[in-house]
């Protein structure tokens, strides 16, 4: 299963168009491009999909839909997972 998943940008990328997003306690550098004339900045979330931020969301519909993937088990602990191994940058 492939889920979008939310996550906070906690830092802009050394490269033009990446950042260094947050989601479940990993870090990983995400391509911004495709929400960039929106602006992106620390503490901004954004909705994840293999690698790239497809749209900036707010905080509030960040943390409902953490919730709910939360809820899901072990679909939402396999997305962690292969976020955390992705290497994206």
């Amino acid at each position: 299963m492939c889920l979008g998943i939310p996550g906070e940008v906690v830092a802009l990328g050394d490269r033009p168009g990446m950042a260094t997003v947050e989601v479940g306690g990993v870090r990983r550098p995400v391509n911004v491009m495709l929400v960039e004339q929106e602006g992106v900045e620390p503490g901004d979330w954004v909705l994840i999909h293999v690698g790239f931020a497809l749209a900036r969301i707010d905080e509030e519909e960040a943390r409902l839909t953490l919730d709910h993937l939360e809820k899901m088990g072990q679909a939402y602990q396999d997305e962690l997972r292969a976020l955390a191994a992705s290497r994206a940058g």
